[in-house]
């Protein structure tokens, strides 16, 4: 039997025959570390260091270096100068693909297979590790009912048939349905109504709290970014300018934290 392999937001679906399913078992968290690391002229000198299990927030006008320096945690950038280490191992010395399957990635938009039903969407990094079927379609049921997708009424729809919110619902479930060491969210609700992004943050912010993943998040909104985050990272012109508890981020006096508080109308 022949085999294909493409890739899935970071890591990889393969169709090969699968082996004997595998007993459960949750990743732990992952710490994350960037040395003196450059790409071109889009991030110069950053050193920064994400404790394991940490929630951190990438934010920062358009350019600044937030998505490269995430999607350089997983391999989808490389850095021209320095290294990414991933639990204390560079990732030029890292196997990728297997990193990949213990990262989930939620971008903007769902990004789903819309050939796949919305069990299949879920059940996609689950059935890659050789879950037993029946553990895989509880956690799938458990977390979509967490997500208001009552799994009865959803799981056989296709994508094209939910709305925008429900799409980044189903989303999100699939990148932590398997309990990532990593949790790497890209904009994830930047398209979205405020209600349905208000909704999604606070369920987010639930789920985020008990699966105990390692979280970069990136965004646009300072407000978004204080809410999912205990930790905030600002970004300008590829470097970092501000890193600081969330809590404190408004007293900040650095000037591209003053013109994100104001554009947030935040007290200083």
């Amino acid at each position: 039997m022949g085999c294909w392999v493409t890739g899935l937001l970071g890591y990889w679906v393969t169709g090969c025959p699968q082996q004997p399913s595998n007993p459960y078992n949750p990743f732990v968290p992952s710490s994350v570390e960037f040395r003196n690391v450059s790409v071109g002229d889009i991030l110069r000198d950053l050193d920064l260091r994400i404790g394991a299990g940490e929630a951190v927030a990438f934010i920062g006008r358009s350019g600044a270096g937030k998505t490269t320096s995430l999607r350089l945690i997983n391999g989808l950038a490389a850095p021209t100068r320095g290294e990414v280490l991933v639990d204390g191992v560079a990732l030029s010395a890292t196997d990728l693909i297997a990193l990949r399957r213990r990262t989930g990635y939620i971008i903007q938009g769902s990004g789903l297979f819309p050939h796949r039903t919305v069990y299949e969407n879920v059940a996609t990094l689950p059935r890659l590790l050789r879950w037993e079927e029946s553990r895989t379609r509880d956690e799938a049921a458990r977390l979509l009912d967490r997500l208001g997708l009552p799994f009865a009424k959803f799981a056989t729809r296709y994508p094209r048939s939910l709305s925008g919110g429900e799409q980044q619902r189903v989303g999100i479930a699939r990148a932590i349905v398997a309990r990532p060491a990593i949790l790497l969210c890209d904009e994830p609700f930047g398209a979205l109504d405020p209600i349905v992004r208000r909704e999604l943050q606070e369920s987010f912010t639930a789920i985020r709290e008990e699966r105990n993943a390692t979280i970069v998040f990136v965004t646009h909104d300072l407000v978004e970014a204080m809410r999912v985050a205990e930790r905030v990272v600002v970004f300008d012109g590829g470097r970092i300018v501000a890193d600081t508890a969330a809590r404190d981020l408004p007293r900040h006096d650095a000037p591209a934290v003053r013109a994100l508080v104001a554009a947030a109308s935040l007290p200083s």
